[in-house]
């Protein structure tokens, strides 16, 4: 397992617990007018390695299945994510949704050269407790009347996850292809702005900053240090860290002033870090065995 990839896919996880914050200081903007925007953000460290490294530009010719393949998860994922939120109760929502994590884990053993362990599903069913427990602190009810949403949302973790585990064949493509991946979901989000949406811009600098930081961390950069980690990491570790995500998330609203602290929080920390260091099991134990072991 390549230590440094899988800490470079989990930074994506931290820049993604950015997510709540940065879009809840960044105004009224609607979803796929910000989705278009911070793609397009998102996509301009790439263009700028490839101005100055423009031998680059060979890696984006890529077989057709890799561009449908990254154009599909990450459009896709942004599409079923807002269809369900317009189509069912946030919370519910969330909660189906963010069962992507789950999802790779479980399906990593359909990858070749990966080992599925009872300390991996473990680790991520703990990790989906503490997720719970951070979403439905005001109670959770599955209608029947939501049911359009409710399928967007499963489609929604099934892209993700798909997406994810597809990828991880692909370890040979360049993460250069993130690039091409951003530009493309950002044309597709403003055609969906313009077809479904009332443009409403920031009316602040602050807000500005807020859309710049979303576009530049967690719905930019993210992107390409999570190809680089589920191509060369540890893709079971990584889908049980991604729990860590919503944790995270609320604790960085807390620590802003746009949440407040409760026993519920700390409970749901305790079952994500739990989870995680349980599915790194045999990262731990081998780091441990390495330190014991005498030099000769």
């Amino acid at each position: 397992m390549n230590l440094k990839a899988t800490l470079i896919g989990f930074s994506a996880i931290l820049m993604w617990s950015l997510l709540a914050l940065f879009t809840a200081a960044s105004g009224k903007m609607p979803p796929f007018q910000l989705t278009a925007i911070c793609f397009l953000i998102g996509s301009l460290p790439g263009l700028a390695v490839l101005a100055m490294r423009p031998e680059r530009l060979a890696l984006l010719k890529q077989p057709a299945k890799v561009w449908i393949t990254g154009i599909a998860g990450l459009f896709g994922y942004h599409f079923l994510y807002f269809t369900a939120l317009r189509n069912a109760p946030p919370v519910e929502a969330g909660l189906i949704a963010y069962l992507w994590p789950l999802l790779i884990v479980v399906g990593s053993a359909l990858l070749p050269g990966e080992r599925l362990r009872w300390y991996h599903i473990a680790g991520a069913l703990s990790g989906l407790v503490g997720m719970i427990l951070i979403v439905s602190r005001n109670g959770v009810t599955f209608d029947d009347a939501y049911l359009v949403g409710y399928g967007a949302a499963f489609l929604c973790a099934f892209t993700w996850s798909g997406y994810s585990l597809i990828t991880r064949r692909f370890e040979a493509v360049s993460t250069d292809v993130v690039t091409g991946f951003c530009l493309a979901t950002s044309l597709l989000s403003f055609v969906c702005h313009l077809a479904l949406e009332t443009t409403v811009w920031p009316q602040t600098h602050f807000q500005w900053l807020a859309v710049a930081g979303l576009g530049l961390l967690p719905v930019g950069a993210a992107f390409y240090a999570w190809d680089y980690g589920v191509k060369n990491g540890n893709i079971q570790l990584l889908g049980v860290s991604s729990y860590a995500a919503p944790v995270l998330s609320t604790l960085n609203l807390l620590l802003f002033g746009f949440a407040e602290p409760s026993w519920r929080i700390a409970l749901a920390c305790l079952f994500v870090t739990g989870g995680a260091a349980l599915a790194a099991k045999d990262l731990i134990l081998r780091k441990n065995r390495a330190v014991a072991q005498p030099a000769e």
